[in-house]
């Protein structure tokens, strides 16, 4: 049995098998997910676990180099983007409007659906390397 960082095959296997500029979407318990991409479901009541649990567990194994954001986080849920921005002030942010970025799942190698339900807690990281 593994002694520490995630424990969740699917999600573990995930990010091992991410490359330079594939990307990933942690999302919240309502964001729609395209048929097609893969969807790794954390969610097991509302609430639980939070968004911010799995990312930052995610974050413990994943070199982000960037990330997308709804537009609408900063005014309709401020509390989680400022916590968003807190944990990764030094990653370079891109806003888009919320149905460009449900659209930009379609592209990523999975969705990670938590049960968070807080309006716009999603977000695309992209993977980066960690060549130093």
């Amino acid at each position: 049995m593994k002694k520490r960082g995630i424990l969740n095959k699917d999600l573990s296997m995930l990010l091992a098998s991410l490359g330079h500029t594939d990307t990933i979407v942690i999302a919240d318990c309502g964001l729609p997910i395209p048929n097609g991409t893969d969807r790794i479901d954390l969610s097991l009541v509302k609430g639980f676990p939070p968004f911010l649990s799995v990312l930052d567990a995610v974050l413990e194994e994943l070199e982000v180099e960037a990330l997308t954001l709804a537009e609408e986080i900063k005014k309709d849920n401020p509390i989680m983007y400022e916590n968003i921005q807190q944990r990764l002030s030094d990653v370079p942010m891109q806003f888009v409007p919320h149905e460009q970025l449900k659209e930009m799942t379609k592209s990523a190698k999975a969705v990670i659906r938590t049960g968070e339900a807080t309006p716009y807690a999603n977000i695309i990281l992209r993977s980066g390397v960690n060549f130093s």
